[in-house]
């Protein structure tokens, strides 16, 4: 009997050492009172800053709803801009809380590095962009072409199996970050720049003339991008992935940073679970029951995001496409709150 009870004292004993694990990341985004976020070093709609280091875009709109969910204040994040050589090593080494940088989601990815995937901010994939002048109509006109490529990345394995599979020559012109990459291409070091479709369309934003670059037609794989936190911290990984979740949920409901306050009266159940007016969602996870009403009051919900950084009236000027919500005929899906 006594043993029994030693070995479930050290049980017990263990469980709160687990639990106080778990538990770190909060603990300790809490004590500094900032979230620190992982971010590219400036690409347009995504994570950028302006000219008085304000970043916004769509990646760091999740970071700015994190904080909102544990501080009630979406300013209380700070921002580390990291090469794509840089990014794992930052998070693992606890530089860095959340990595939300134009990451891919891969098997690789998310088995082999100690991270873990929280969703999909964007359905994305690679494309080219060439000089209208040069007169290419197609990504199998590219065969022998200089392309610019950023080290680091699956874009350079993506475009190698993509030239090996059309028997095309492939010749690369690599950089250790995405900055040297456009300004190879705009100095006329390479023929063509590659990476995801939305980059192209973000750097392309930006150019002096951007009529005179297209974006070719093909799209050769597929890019999912989404934020990552490290693993082995269960409680961290769930604070993430369901404040993704209600950025979804919230659009879907129609609940907006705009009506927020009136629909705390809605009659619909489903509202009143997101918002904490029914239930309470936030205790089990470490925030409070009101943490998806702080959310879309600060940053919106993610229709709100999407169309303030990269939509069709701004200059990135992209469609919803797949990342419609399902309702709408896109892949953007929320498990319920309830």
């Amino acid at each position: 009997m006594k043993k029994m009870l030693v070995t479930f004292a050290a049980a017990a004993s263990l469980g709160l050492v687990a639990t106080a694990a778990q538990a770190a990341t909060l603990d300790d985004v809490k004590a500094k009172d900032y979230v620190q976020c992982g971010v590219t070093g400036g690409v347009a709609g995504f994570s950028a800053p302006d000219a008085n280091n304000v970043w916004t875009g769509l990646e760091v709109d999740f970071c700015r709803a994190v904080a909102a969910a544990i501080f009630n204040d979406a300013g209380k994040v700070r921002y580390t801009p990291l090469t794509s050589q840089e990014r794992f090593a930052a998070l693992s080494a606890g530089e860095i809380d959340i990595l939300s940088r134009t990451t891919t989601w891969t098997m690789s990815r998310d088995t082999d590095l100690g991270i873990s995937f929280i969703g999909t901010m964007y359905y994305d994939g690679q494309g080219f962009m060439v000089r209208k002048a040069d007169e290419i109509a197609s990504a199998l006109d590219l065969s022998g072409a200089a392309i610019c490529i950023e080290s680091g990345t699956t874009t350079e394995l993506n475009a190698a199996d993509y030239f090996a599979a059309n028997g095309l020559e492939f010749n690369t012109v690599v950089f250790v970050d995405q900055d040297e990459v456009v300004k190879a291409y705009e100095d006329g070091r390479c023929d063509v720049y590659t990476t995801d479709a939305s980059a192209l369309a973000a750097e392309r934003s930006k150019f002096a003339v951007p009529d005179d670059h297209i974006i070719l037609p093909e799209i050769i794989s597929k890019e999912p991008l989404g934020p990552v936190v490290r693993q082995g911290d269960d409680q961290w990984f769930k604070i993430n992935r369901w404040v993704y979740n209600a950025l979804l949920e919230a659009e879907e409901l129609g609940v907006t940073s705009a009506n927020v306050d009136e629909m705390l009266g809605s009659d619909n159940p489903a509202v009143k679970r997101l918002l904490g007016v029914e239930g309470d969602f936030g205790t089990p996870i470490g925030l409070t029951k009101d943490w998806a009403y702080q959310i879309i009051k600060h940053v919106g919900n993610y229709g709100e995001s999407f169309e303030r950084n990269v939509g069709p009236s701004t200059p990135i000027g992209l469609e919803r496409g797949l990342n419609a919500l399902w309702s709408n005929g896109g892949l953007q899906y929320a498990p319920p709150i309830r």
